[in-house]
């Protein structure tokens, strides 16, 4: 099981796992859903409770990914399979994203 924590414009929105059984969940952080404010990090994640589940990583996570070229060299600097998704989303979605949501290794 590996897990990651999302934040929001630099607030913990919620928590993203990779499941033993390569399934995965993403669920609010419950004082996140109560702030003032506060967003869902993309239109097909709405605000909930309930914790969302899937069999392959989430779209939007997905498409925080690069492509092609791109993905082929950070995958060999980084030493990561190509279809390790979740370990490239940990290993670039830190930092330097495009729009308001980060990603990074729980630790």
């Amino acid at each position: 099981m590996r897990k990651a924590v999302v934040y929001s414009n630099q607030m913990l929105a919620g928590h993203l796992t990779e499941n033993d059984d390569n399934t995965f969940t993403f669920v609010y952080d419950k004082e996140y859903l109560v702030s003032p404010g506060s967003d869902a990090i993309s239109l097909t994640l709405p605000l909930r409770t309930e914790p969302y589940q899937s069999d392959t990583l989430f779209p939007f996570f997905f498409n925080m990914l690069s492509e092609g070229d791109n993905k082929a060299i950070q995958c060999r600097r980084l030493k990561i399979d190509e279809n390790d998704f979740f370990g490239l989303l940990l290993a670039t979605a830190g930092i330097d994203t495009i729009g308001a949501i980060t990603v990074t290794k729980t630790t």
